[in-house]
């Protein structure tokens, strides 16, 4: 696949409200070890209401859309988690104002301001044992990719292999936010939550150019 039109975010957000409700259940689970256990429950309601305005919505540009579900996802997840996916892709849609398709470079734009927005809002930086220890190197893996020349559907997929090592990798940091913050050395060997999180996505979205 070359690029993405309106179907295919559709398309996209179908499939995470699909992915986010079947992981219900394991993020609860992950979420209780150090958090407040409703990350399951706050993903599967705010994917479930971005994909609900995202397939009623009548819109001609791929940046409305991203809009759209970004403030669907404000409204029906107002937590720490809900607050940063929906900054993401408000900051991703404004990256690409205006696109009627995403190819590879318009995504790596959409992901670098996705991951430079949950940045900002979470006042995070990269080791703190956040979803942005995912974000960051996916953005970097289709930015390099894009500068390659890579079509999107590779790209995409080199990224969800990048963001699954990365995830893997926070097992060995200690958390520095949120109540994960309070367990420090317990965090270690953990992975962590909000990365989980960012997986699924760049997955769901390598899927969907698949």
């Amino acid at each position: 696949m070359e690029a993405f039109k309106v179907k295919e975010v559709k398309d996209f957000f179908a499939r995470c409200e699909t992915v986010f409700a079947d992981e219900k259940e394991a993020l609860i689970t992950l979420d209780s070890k150090v958090g407040d256990s409703d990350l399951g429950l706050t993903m599967a309601k705010g994917f479930a209401a971005a994909n609900a305005v995202v397939q009623e919505s009548e819109a001609e540009t791929v940046d409305a859309l991203f809009k759209q579900a970004g403030a669907a996802i404000a409204r029906a997840a107002p937590s720490t988690m809900g607050t940063l996916m929906a900054t993401g892709f408000l900051r991703g849609a404004s990256a690409v104002s205006g696109s009627d398709t995403l190819g590879t470079k318009e995504i790596a734009a959409f992901w670098t301001a996705f991951r430079d927005g949950v940045a900002h809002r979470g006042r995070a930086v990269v080791g703190d044992k956040t979803v942005l220890d995912v974000l960051h190197p996916v953005a970097v893996a289709i930015t390099e990719q894009s500068d390659a020349g890579a079509s999107l559907d590779v790209a995409l997929l080199k990224a969800a292999e990048v963001a699954r090592e990365a995830l893997e990798a926070t097992k060995s940091m200690v958390a520095q936010h949120g109540k994960a913050a309070a367990f420090q050395e317990q965090t270690i060997g953990i992975q962590d939550a909000g990365s989980t999180v960012a997986v699924y996505l760049i997955a769901t979205m390598a899927d969907t150019a698949a």
